[in-house]
């Protein structure tokens, strides 16, 4: 198969910690990269990161960007040697301090604009992007079961679909893994179908999910000004029925960053004598600058569903589904397609048979584990070491 990796090629790895200059706090989901280069990871919640790379680039120059911050730059043989590597970034010395009204755009009209600059600023070209994507299923408190994949996500272009809520993308899994817990009773509570394919509609941008009304963009509101990658960026929010935050770049009108969170109730389905309620869901995605265009970085979703007993409306379980995906790299204007027979099944990741391959997620850009996902393993090896569960849960 094309796509999968015939050999591993030699590589080096960046093990370290970002944290803020002056308050010494952790700073997660901040972007790395080497400059020029389409390669890159981010930290986890705590600052952390693994960061492995071609051996042929010691010499390049590793990059950080974060939103509100100073980009940061070091060539990466010098990172290699300093144990333990902990990279301090400065807040940006120029962030505006109040929202700039000298141009007079409204919230809205700043949206607007973005909204119709996406095909300036998006690609427009097929591409394949290589992907690190990972899901936990949590029941009343408890972690029950993981499952991780790498794979190649490919696109034809940022053209608005007539059906926003039909997937574009064509998606090839590499590898997969999952814990043990995939057996478990309360997985059936949780949706069956490809749960990846379900994440990759949550893009926004590239599937347009914004209300085309006028009274939403007359509700948007400015809010202070930010920086990202030396760049001022506009801030405009909707705080009514849910919060949306969405981050403009002033030079091109190209969004780098949205926020969405809603805690709105909603009647779902009954299974087995309960009913489920859809009671919170939050959102982040994130887009990269490569070669002129902007390209998914990373897309976060949380999500939690409550089940209650039909007749006596009382709270069984609650479940919580936490989604992440990882842009490791980026294949613009490719014409490597992916192929009928090599894209995945449209139906569970954890169904798909893939046997488990250690060599390879040793040398993968993935979230590194921090401490903050001890309890994540703690909850999940009460059937033995995740290591030995992903070696005899193959498929």
């Amino acid at each position: 198969m094309a796509l999968a990796p015939s050999a591993f090629a030699q590589k080096i790895t960046l093990s370290g910690r970002i944290i803020d200059k002056e308050t010494k706090e952790p700073l997660p989901f901040a972007t790395l990269g080497i400059k020029g280069k389409a390669i890159g990871t981010i930290t986890n919640l705590q600052g952390e990161f693994d960061f492995h790379i071609p051996a042929e680039l010691r010499n390049d120059l590793f990059t950080l960007s974060m939103l509100g911050y100073k980009p940061y730059e070091a060539p990466v043989w010098t990172l290699l040697e300093i144990k333990p590597l902990v990279i301090e970034v400065e807040k940006s010395t120029y962030l505006l301090n109040e929202v700039t009204v000298a141009d007079s755009l409204t919230g809205g009209e700043i949206l607007m604009i973005a909204l119709s600059r996406i095909e300036q600023n998006y690609p427009m070209q097929p591409y394949l992007i290589e992907g690190f994507y990972r899901d936990l299923k949590k029941v009343g408190g408890t972690y029950i079961a993981l499952l991780e994949a790498a794979v190649k996500i490919y696109d034809e272009d940022y053209t608005e679909p007539r059906n926003k809520y039909k997937l574009r993308e064509r998606v090839a899994l590499q590898e997969v893994r999952r814990s043990i817990g995939y057996a478990s009773r309360f997985t059936s509570y949780f949706d069956q179908d490809n749960l990846l394919e379900d994440l990759l509609l949550h893009n926004s941008v590239r599937y347009r999910h914004f209300p085309l009304e006028e009274v939403f963009y007359k509700s948007l509101e400015r809010e202070k000004e930010t920086v990202y990658n030396g760049h001022e960026v506009y801030v405009v929010s909707h705080n009514q029925d849910y919060l949306l935050r969405v981050f403009v770049e002033k030079d091109n009108y190209a969004i780098i960053r949205v926020e969405f969170e809603s805690k709105q109730e909603e009647a779902l389905t009954k299974k087995r004598g309960m009913e489920s309620r859809f009671v919170g869901l939050k959102r982040v995605m994130e887009f990269k600058p490569f070669l002129g265009k902007y390209y998914l970085n990373f897309l976060t979703v949380d999500s939690k569903i409550n089940w209650y007993d039909i007749r006596t409306k009382e709270l069984k379980f609650e479940t919580e589904l936490n989604q992440y995906l990882l842009v490791n790299d980026i294949v613009p204007n490719t014409i490597r397609r992916v192929a009928t027979t090599e894209k995945m099944r449209n139906y569970g990741l954890q169904y798909q048979d893939r046997p488990y391959n250690k060599e390879f997620w040793d040398n993968y850009n993935v979230i590194k584990e921090s401490p903050l996902d001890r309890k994540i393993l703690k909850d999940l090896e009460r059937h033995g070491p995740l290591e030995k569960q992903f070696k005899d849960h193959e498929f």
